[in-house]
């Protein structure tokens, strides 16, 4: 029987938990939904040395550090090793399409810290397999959720284009990856229909038969840090590589089929 130790037990990584089980694995995890506390590293180390496969969905720290391969690095040799990464390693491309070959932030040297640029390389040095996604929606997370909750927000930035994936899809690119030991490497794991924001937001709204939220700019958005860096990021995600190599296909390729199974 294959052993799975997931780092980090969250919205996807859950999902992904539930996945492998039911497939004939057996799955523990940290995290406060998990079985194990990060900090026993006697419970920790002894659940590596049964684990087979490695997931981490753990993000780094403000400083870069990946809290674990700062703690494990060393026990996690000869696992099959995955990671849960961003699309965000990316940077601001003003729109452009970018794929694995595309530099990541931590590649190209562009004089400001990514964290998790930084944690993506690490683990793609020691042979993982890193699965870079971009917003992630689904269940009781989408743009109708914050529609009915009255937090849907649309933003005046022409030509700002975001990609996005179903958490479905995040599970089924990762399984796929799981139990075909696919070749280390980056993935990209994104829909078919990279689109604006607000484009989203309408069509949650029209479904809902709900009002469209006014037009914001950034200046007028008082927007955290954090949110305001996420706005000023613009780009298209290709998915080719996941579906050549993995053989995976989207349930969900667009936001309008995603958003039409979640009303």
């Amino acid at each position: 029987m294959a052993h799975l130790l997931i780092f980090g037990l969250g919205y996807t990584a859950g999902r992904i938990a539930t996945a492998m089980q039911g497939r004939g694995w057996q799955v523990r995890a940290t995290g406060s939904a998990g079985d194990i506390a990060f900090a026993d590293s006697d419970a920790v180390l002894a659940a590596l040395d049964d684990a087979s496969h490695v997931l981490s969905s753990v993000p780094p720290g403000r400083d870069g550090d990946d809290p674990v391969l700062s703690e494990y690095a060393e026990a996690l040799k000869g696992r099959a090793l995955f990671y849960l990464s961003s699309t965000g390693v990316y940077g601001d491309r003003g729109g452009a399409w970018v794929d694995e070959a595309t530099p990541t932030i931590a590649q190209a040297g562009e004089g400001r810290r990514n964290a998790r640029a930084e944690a993506d390389a690490a683990w793609l040095a020691i042979g993982a397999r890193a699965f870079r996604l971009p917003g992630i929606y689904g269940p009781g997370r989408s743009a109708l959720d914050r529609a009915r909750e009255g937090k849907a927000r649309r933003m005046d930035i022409p030509g700002q284009v975001f990609s996005r994936i179903h958490v479905a899809d995040i599970v089924s690119g990762v399984v796929a990856a799981l139990e075909q030991d696919a070749p280390p490497g980056a993935y990209n794991l994104g829909d078919d229909l990279p689109t604006s924001g607000n484009d989203v937001t309408e069509h949650a709204c029209r479904l809902l038969g709900l009002p469209l939220p006014p037009l914001e700019t950034l200046e007028s958005a008082n927007l955290s840090d954090m949110a305001r860096g996420f706005y000023m990021e613009n780009r298209r995600v290709a998915n080719g590589k996941a579906r050549r190599v993995l053989g995976w296909q989207p349930k969900y390729p667009t936001y309008v089929e995603g958003l039409a199974a979640l009303v």
